[in-house]
């Protein structure tokens, strides 16, 4: 009888209160923390992020958890551990002197920066190259063309191979695939990964595979350890199976790891709590010159009032403290940003209900995102909380926008939106004037 399993209803009880300050530690008692609490989020078999509301909140002023379902709060702390991480960097300095094996990613790079897909590709590279801790791999990082980025070992990059030249500007597959080429010849890549992009990275990575004579694994969204095969070979590519979607995105496929990998956003965490070494690497043998049978023509100019809010990287928001509409259009024509409004905008009639952004409307994903007069309600927040860089333009600047943005400028919209407008004609002119002298 002593062995005998004996239930405890107030265990139980806790374990379903997950506001009781002991729910985690009961859990862990009970082994019913699988996720734990540091996943909040995670990507459904849909294609949609899963979020577990009461795993992610804060504590508030009077004691209780308060549940934070717009991503502000994140935003907040990710913000101060920035501005705190300016003073003092306390994240783990890492420099893999003799890789046991090499994980090679080629990202996008759209804008010469690091995309989020970028970033959610290297992390899963993270995870291939730091499965066994006794034999640790390098991710070699190989970019095309001028970049801005000057953080790159924050992304979780140990080695870095940068190709410029002319031969590399636009619309290169050629050129690009032989560097590519080269790579494999010289670090044989153990994996090679590739953002799953209309970008580039979903053609390049398909030619690359095609030239190797390997079949890739596409629309990659997970990585699981195959624990029958990986006893006593953690890291090697028969530890590993990937989850990727197919059948036009309505079904899950489980396959081996292969060596090329096109994995889509958000199949992984970026790299945040380390710093790696970002070591520049040349090539050995020079560059063969290729034949380009492709010529790429240019960016073809598109009217950025027909670009669709979910596909826009610009968007100029305007909400009810716009009073001057007829400036906010030339504004967003100069601009050239495409427009979007809250719903207190729409419903007023000022802006169409196809504009709307938010979660009773559009979710946004731009790189950046300027707010004109949105005081930033729940929905709205919700909706703009995959935006890489929020700008608010706002009088009240206790506002939740205001909180949740990278960049606040306080005062009249009207005023500021013609001072950028005069600054931005300015500037094109003087552009022009000096193409005209050279």
């Amino acid at each position: 009888m002593k062995d005998d399993l004996r239930r405890d209803p107030r265990k139980e009880w806790i374990a379903r209160n997950r506001l009781h300050p002991d729910h985690q530690r009961v859990l862990a008692e009970l082994g019913q923390l699988e996720r734990g609490a540091a996943s909040a989020e995670w990507l459904g078999p849909n294609g949609l992020t899963r979020r577990d509301p009461h795993a992610v909140g804060f504590i508030g002023p009077n004691g209780l958890k308060r549940i934070d379902r717009s991503g502000a709060q994140q935003a907040a702390t990710a913000s101060d551990t920035r501005q705190r991480g300016a003073a003092v960097d306390t994240r783990q300095s890492i420099n893999i002197e003799t890789p046991a094996f090499v994980v090679a990613v080629v990202p996008d790079m759209s804008g010469g920066r690091l995309s989020s897909q970028d970033r959610d590709v290297l992390g899963l590279a993270r995870q291939l190259a730091d499965a066994d801790p006794a034999r640790p791999g390098a991710v070699l990082a190989v970019l095309f063309g001028e970049h801005k980025e000057d953080s790159l070992g924050e992304a979780g990059i140990d080695r870095l191979l940068h190709l410029e030249g002319d031969e590399f500007a636009g619309y290169a597959p050629e050129a690009r695939l032989a560097a590519l080429m080269a790579v494999e010849r010289e670090w044989a890549p153990r994996h090679w990964l590739l953002p799953d992009s209309a970008l580039g990275g979903a053609d390049l990575g398909r030619r690359l595979a095609a030239r190797i004579g390997e079949r890739p694994a596409t629309g990659v969204w997970q990585l699981n350890v195959n624990e029958s095969a990986a006893t006593g070979n953690a890291g090697s590519s028969q530890g590993w199976q990937c989850l990727a979607r197919g059948a036009a995105g309505t079904r899950d496929i489980l396959r081996p790891l292969p060596r090329v990998v096109l994995a889509l956003a958000e199949c992984a965490e970026p790299v945040y709590e380390t710093r790696h070494a970002a070591r520049r690497v040349e090539l050995s043998e020079a560059l063969p010159e290729t034949l380009g049978r492709i010529t790429d023509m240019g960016a073809v100019a598109v009217d950025p009032a027909g670009v669709a809010l979910a596909e826009a990287e610009f968007i100029l928001s305007a909400g009810n403290g716009v009073k001057d509409w007829e400036g906010y259009h030339r504004a967003a024509e100069v601009l050239q940003a495409t427009k979007g409004a809250s719903r207190v905008a729409v419903d007023d009639g000022f802006m169409p209900r196809d504009r709307q952004v938010g979660a009773t409307g559009t979710w946004v994903t731009a790189r950046v995102y300027v707010a004109v007069g949105i005081s930033g309600a729940i929905q709205h927040l919700q909706g703009i909380q995959n935006c890489d860089k929020v700008v608010a333009i706002n009088f009240d600047g206790g506002c939740d926008m205001v909180k949740r943005a990278d960049l606040a400028v306080l005062g009249d919209s009207s005023q500021i939106l013609d001072a950028l407008v005069a600054l931005v004609e300015r500037y094109r002119q003087q552009q022009q004037e000096s193409r005209d002298a050279a």
